[in-house]
């Protein structure tokens, strides 16, 4: 394995953007576009329409802890297949079932958000930390830009997809589920479990090189095996479990309910789509910032950065308007650079803190415990602009859970075992 260019770790990096550009941009950012237009025929108030994004984020977070063991028993290429096969049935059924407001929240909250789950976080996130360690933020960032073009893809082309077709939102689920089908075909042939399998190791370098290389990196990544009756012990985990929920926050409200305050501010439809894409792009940027950045220096110090962008995105999202766009559009990016920067930082932290062996149950827990301490973000938006009429108090609630994750995440320092783990360690 001296030859580096045999190395399959960066291709697989390519497949899993592949993944996560199907399943997830399509799905969520293009179905937030889809539900804006299914709204019309299918009568509900907001708070019912930010059910289903909650709905939603509850089952990606909750179905994590089987996705662990999914991963565990039946490998990550099943898992990523169990997922898009649930992503092709929740969009199948929205697409020839739904005619009530509950059908929505069946196929969009919970069989795509089970779909989600399965085929999305966790089961990229546990592949690249098996495959790299001293590059494991750079790859990490690499594979999750692919929602950002998703979405800046996905969102106009669904808009003018629709509206090409008269308003037949019910085919653009069609494509959705078609998506799904080549997402599948692809992990079949193409995501491989780990380095091992194929003669390789980490990195694509010997383990002195990568041990030496992390070593002088600042002692970013643990050396230490943890357990995750261990982690589950430790007071770093569960900061960066109650700073993850602090991130998450944001992002699914604004992914449920960006459109519909844009549209209410009096921004068209196009403009709103495409503000969504710009949403997304952002998200492209941040992650690429953070994965650089978590290589370099500590991942609290990065976390905290990536919070700031929530901050000045909801000022700016209160000024929007029709003559006001670019606040728009830079609050778009802000708040898509804020969520794929901390989110790019949470699952790096997690396999820096803690290794690869523990990985995949104790990010599926911190999925699940995030999940369903945020499935609500939609739902509280909604609600909020029905008694206020407006999204501004969503906004300034969204800025106050941004700074409160900031204060948070600075006591996230690196773990350090316990003495009778080390003792039993050296013996």
């Amino acid at each position: 394995m001296g030859n580096e260019q045999k190395f399959y770790g960066w291709k697989l990096v390519g497949v899993l953007w592949a993944l996560y550009l199907l399943n997830m941009g399509f799905p969520l950012y293009g179905g937030a576009v889809i539900n804006s237009y299914m709204m019309k025929e299918i009568t509900m108030d907001r708070t019912t329409f930010g059910l289903g994004f909650s709905l939603l984020n509850l089952f990606v977070g909750t179905s994590a802890i089987l996705v662990g063991m999914t991963i565990t028993k039946w490998g990550v290429r099943k898992t990523f297949i169990i997922g898009s096969a649930l992503i092709a049935a929740g969009a199948l059924w929205l697409s020839l079932v739904a005619t009530e407001p509950w059908h929505y929240l069946v196929g969009f909250g919970f069989l795509t958000g089970c779909g989600l789950g399965f085929g999305c976080i966790v089961a990229l996130s546990t592949t690249i930390t098996r495959w790299f360690v001293k590059f494991r933020g750079r790859a990490m960032a690499l594979a999750m830009t692919a929602s950002g073009f998703a979405g800046f893809i996905g969102a106009p082309a669904m808009n003018k997809l629709i509206a090409s077709s008269g308003g037949n939102w019910r085919l653009a689920w069609m494509v959705v589920a078609g998506i799904a089908v080549v997402s599948a075909i692809i992990a079949w042939l193409f995501v491989k479990e780990r380095p091992q399998d194929l003669g390789q190791i980490p990195d694509g370098k010997e383990v002195t090189e990568t041990a030496t290389a992390v070593a002088a990196n600042n002692a970013l990544v643990t050396k230490y095996v943890w357990t995750p009756a261990e982690v589950y012990k430790s007071a770093t985990y569960w900061l960066t479990v109650l700073a993850a929920a602090a991130s998450q926050w944001p992002f699914f409200f604004f992914t449920a309910h960006w459109i519909m305050h844009l549209k209410g501010k009096g921004i068209a439809p196009a403009d709103a789509a495409f503000a969504m894409g710009m949403f997304t792009m952002g998200g492209i940027f941040g992650r690429l910032i953070s994965g650089w950045l978590m290589d370099k220096i500590a991942a609290r110090y990065v976390f905290m950065l990536g919070m700031c962008c929530y901050l000045v995105g909801s000022y700016l999202a209160v000024q929007a308007a029709p003559n006001a766009m670019m606040s728009a559009y830079i609050a778009a990016i802000l708040y898509g650079a804020g969520f794929g920067w901390t989110f790019v930082a949470q699952n790096t932290m997690l396999g820096n803190f803690f290794g690869p062996a523990a990985f995949p149950k104790i990010n599926g827990s911190l999925q699940a415990v995030t999940a369903v301490i945020v499935s609500c973000a939609g739902v509280v938006g909604g609600k909020l602009f029905d008694m206020f009429q407006s999204y501004t108090p969503a906004f300034e609630l969204n800025a106050a859970i941004g700074f409160a994750g900031i204060i948070v995440v600075i006591f996230a320092t690196m773990p350090k075992p316990s003495s009778s783990a080390k003792c039993s360690e050296s013996a």
